[in-house]
């Protein structure tokens, strides 16, 4: 069983993530994926323990023109909507005209440049993969693939190969989403969770492009922006304005030509360049969170190439950019409630209250307080921009309901005066968010949702929204509906996003009570793929099923799936 432990949540990340989505994961034994995120309901199966039965033969894929563009994303919210603002589209700046479809046929490198994972004597992460004899190497692929003979940069991977030669069924490639989340250094870990069906692939960790050992762009910021909240008050929201602008100015000419490339789209692009370069007729794709969108967009834009799909904690295809994050407070405050009942039953241990009511009004409490003044833990002065941030992270997955009541204990105290330290949880979210650690990834995470939708680069139009909602849910509403730096951001996307709707087979797994990729986002993506079938693991809130829960009924299912290619016969719901 793996985890993946996000040092920020990208709530939408948390959905970015990625809630919790997350500005960066790895892949770790013994946590959970990068994070993220309604629409009308479909119908599943009944509930089954059993291992589902497999249909003999695929749907054959559509055929499809290749797109223009991809989108990126979790949960559900009308494609017209954009993020915090109620306005259409056509308020937002005007996109450039896509490529057409010729110009994306780019004649890759003939084949990866491979080299030792170690780069000198203090890598110890390349240092592991050597060990582990995994092979590390760099593609070249095109920076714009509407110049595909223009500029070039590379995109990290690495490849541990299947010992099953035998019955090997080829290369696949493995996304924690983020996006933007690097994947290379944990390509050991999954080689090891995913056992003998494991060993019949060979196993590719990508860093997306500007992201890890990738050609690399970091705008120095010294904060984050998600999952920041705009607060309690007009002074939380004014100050998140004043952030966001701030980390949008800090990307110069130099990182604007590398970031006005990325995007989902190109991500799925490079893709099937490690696929030419692999010597690879198909490919086959374990994506979570933020990643089931790239896979569904891969789909899309080559159907022909897609092998065995496994789409996991899935989003809405129709949201694109950070409007995934608008509809997902009223799921997470149903969680907070769940996790509230948990807290009364062990108020001895941790004295929050003794009823679900009382661990809310504690709460709320905080949160208050941290409105008037900011909260002193450990050397970081938390308010109320931070206080949802810290309380979405572990809310994210039930095993962390303990870490859950640590946290609010802890703002407890502070709120009261007394002195308190942060957990290394808790250290590590702040680190994000105030600290500016990770920097690099925030700014290749936060330019792939900024490349894949425009926004309302009206501040006010963000207030209003968050004004007509707050009242529903005073904690999350402000955190789903803020302004982020795409309001500010400083070019335009070069594409629209990418329309997903093909027959392409893939299998989509769903934990039911997910705050960040939350199940009606899985569901429209399962009726947006009309040729894959949906696992949905019932009462689980995490982020993250296969290979991170440990629930058999889903592992079984999807490593069935994986060695025969054939899809489970029907939907299904399963217990663990």
């Amino acid at each position: 069983m793996l985890t993946i432990a996000a040092t920020t949540s990208l709530s939408i990340i948390t959905a970015m993530s990625l809630t919790t989505a997350v500005p960066s994961a790895a892949l770790t034994a013994g946590t959970s994926p990068v994070a993220v995120l309604p629409v009308a309901a479909l119908p599943v199966a009944a509930s089954s323990t059993a291992v589902l039965p497999a249909v003999g033969g695929s749907t054959a894929s559509m055929s499809v023109d290749v797109l223009p563009t991809a989108v990126l994303s979790a949960a559900a919210q009308p494609a017209a909507v954009l993020s915090g603002s109620g306005h259409s589209a056509a308020a937002a700046l005007p996109t450039a005209a896509p490529p057409t479809a010729a110009r994306t046929g780019v004649r890759p490198s003939s084949r990866p440049s491979w080299h030792p994972c170690a780069l000198g004597p203090d890598d110890t992460d390349g240092q592991a993969l050597d060990n582990a004899g995994v092979e590390c190497g760099d593609v070249t692929v095109p920076l714009d693939y509407a110049k595909p003979h223009g500029r070039t940069i590379t995109v990290a991977i690495a490849r541990s190969r299947g010992a099953d030669a035998t019955h090997r069924i080829g290369s696949m490639i493995i996304n924690l989403g983020g996006p933007a989340s690097p994947v290379r250094d944990s390509v050991p870990l999954a080689r090891a969770a995913m056992g003998a069906t494991g060993e019949r692939f060979d196993l590719i960790g990508m860093d997306p492009r500007f992201a890890g050992r990738s050609t690399p762009v970091d705008c120095k910021w010294p904060a984050y922006w998600l999952p920041r909240s705009a607060g309690a008050d007009r002074a939380g929201f004014d100050a998140m304005v004043a952030l966001n602008r701030e980390l949008a100015g800090r990307c110069g000419p130099a990182e604007q030509r590398l970031l006005r490339h990325a995007s989902t789209a190109n991500m799925a692009r490079d893709m099937d360049m490690i696929r030419a370069a692999l010597g690879e007729p198909k490919l086959s794709y374990l994506g979570y969170s933020q990643g089931s969108y790239l896979g569904a967009v891969y789909t899309q834009l080559f159907p022909r190439r897609a092998d065995r799909m496994i789409l996991d904690s899935a989003i809405d295809p129709v949201l694109s950019g950070t409007r995934v994050l608008r509809d997902a407070a009223p799921r997470r405050e149903a969680g907070l409630r769940e996790w509230a009942a948990w807290a009364a039953a062990r108020d001895a241990d941790y004295e929050l209250g003794a009823t679900a009511d009382e661990v809310l009004a504690t709460v709320r409490r905080v949160y208050a307080a941290s409105a008037r003044r900011p909260l002193v833990v450990g050397s970081y002065a938390v308010d109320d921009t931070l206080v949802p941030a810290l309380i979405v992270t572990p809310l994210t997955e039930d095993t962390e309901n303990g870490e859950l009541a640590a946290v609010v204990r802890t703002l407890a105290r502070a709120a009261d005066g007394q002195p308190v330290e942060p957990s290394g949880e808790m250290a590590a979210t702040l680190a994000g968010l105030v600290d500016g650690v990770g920097s690099a990834t925030h700014t290749a995470q936060t330019a792939i949702l900024c490349g894949d939708a425009a926004v309302s680069r009206n501040p006010e139009a963000y207030w209003r929204d968050i004004q007509r909602h707050r009242a529903s849910s005073p904690l999350f509403e402000p955190l789903a509906r803020t302004i982020t730096p795409c309001s500010f951001w400083p070019y335009a996307p070069a594409e629209r996003p990418i329309n997903v709707y093909n027959s392409t087979p893939a299998l989509v797994i769903q934990a039911e009570k997910d705050v960040n990729s939350q199940l009606p986002g899985a569901q429209a993506l399962h009726r947006a793929l009309t040729g894959s079938r949906m696992i949905v693991l019932a009462g689980a809130r995490t982020h993250g099923v296969y290979l991170f829960r440990g629930a058999s009924c889903v592992d079984e299912a999807v490593n069935a799936y994986l060695a025969s290619g054939r899809l489970p016969a029907t939907d299904a719901t399963c217990s663990e």
